[in-house]
């Protein structure tokens, strides 16, 4: 129970030890964001509103899966994101309807999500691994039944709660706001592979009696693991708030919203910056190529090319362009 973990340690290699941070290997990055950044301008004729949606969309999951993904560096592999992803969401506009300005509204609803994970965080820091997960599991369905039983003049209950739209309901500025939440998303998972975060995060996942020899305090790096995670997965909720203008209880906190983190990250490279990204995006291509296809049951189809290209690509999309090479992805 203290050292099972459900994810596979990265090789310690060299660069692993060592980011070697080059300007070269920020270029996949540079390209997505300067790809993404021309995307609404492009002529899609009466297409434009759905495929901005569809991009927005594209981002938030990106947002979702790298924040998954720095909390996994840590070797926690939690299921409460859709707590967190919830918490930030009905945070957001509960404090909305008391008539915060979203701009102050939204940086709250993450900090109290972020409060949120630090309690969790210490009460479940002596698992790992299933029970680890479980425990977040838990924690997920006790936030979701704790927000529906609110009374209706607070939270909407079951029935859920309306939101003002962001930024006014132009679909092109909150195309650019989720592209800016990205952006702080991958700046900040820069940040903790090219500082010494990196080597504690890494010394945690390989072990915890060995990152206790090292000096590395595992209950503080932890706890800011979760904090770091949660806080970018509540911006997501409240993106994802604010471009649907209503929140119930059973899709914002629905388990998809802790697996797909999870799945996407997989898909594209655990422990990347690029990796959960570069997933993100193929995937949403993949569901909207196969649900143009197989008009039925196209979840079924996608679900098992999920499965084999897991199946068949242990470090992701990102391994695959790699080609063979191995540590050293930012």
């Amino acid at each position: 129970m203290s050292k099972a973990t459900t994810l596979p340690a990265a090789p310690v290699t060299r660069s692993a030890r060592t980011p070697d941070f080059t300007f070269g290997k920020l270029l996949p990055l540079l390209i997505f964001f300067a790809v993404a950044l021309i995307f609404p301008f492009l002529p899609f004729g009466d297409r434009r509103e759905f495929l901005l949606q569809i991009g927005f969309f594209t981002l938030v999951a990106g947002t979702m899966a790298l924040s998954w993904d720095i909390l996994a560096r840590s070797g926690q592999v939690s299921l409460a994101h859709a707590a967190f992803y919830g918490l930030g969401a009905y945070s957001y506009a509960l404090l909305m309807k008391a008539g915060l300005p979203w701009l102050a509204a939204m940086p709250l609803a993450a900090l109290i999500a972020g409060l949120f994970s630090l309690l969790l965080g210490m009460v479940t820091m002596r698992l790992s691994g299933m029970y680890f997960a479980i425990a977040t599991l838990a924690f997920t369905e006790v936030v979701r039944t704790v927000i529906q039983n609110l009374p209706e003049s607070v939270a909407g209950g079951a029935t859920g709660i309306l939101v003002p739209a962001l930024l006014g309901g132009n679909s092109r500025q909150q195309y650019f706001f989720a592209l800016l939440v990205l952006l702080l998303t991958v700046g900040v998972s820069l940040a903790v592979r090219l500082t010494r975060l990196h080597h504690a995060f890494a010394a945690i996942r390989q072990g915890e009696e060995t990152a206790r020899v090292l000096g590395v305090s595992v209950v503080r790096y932890k706890l800011l693991a979760f904090f770091i995670s949660s806080v970018l997965a509540a911006l997501a909720g409240v993106l994802y708030a604010g471009k649907t203008f209503f929140l119930n209880p059973l899709e914002t906190f629905s388990l998809a919203n802790s697996i797909a983190p999870l799945t996407t990250s997989i898909f594209g490279g655990l422990y990347t910056t690029l990796g959960p990204v570069l997933g993100a995006t193929v995937l949403r291509i993949a569901e909207e190529l196969l649900h143009n296809i197989v008009k039925n049951g196209y979840l079924v189809v996608y679900g098992l090319v999920l499965i084999l290209s897991i199946l068949w690509l242990p470090r992701g999309v990102i391994g695959l362009l790699r080609r063979g090479r191995h540590g050293g992805d930012l």
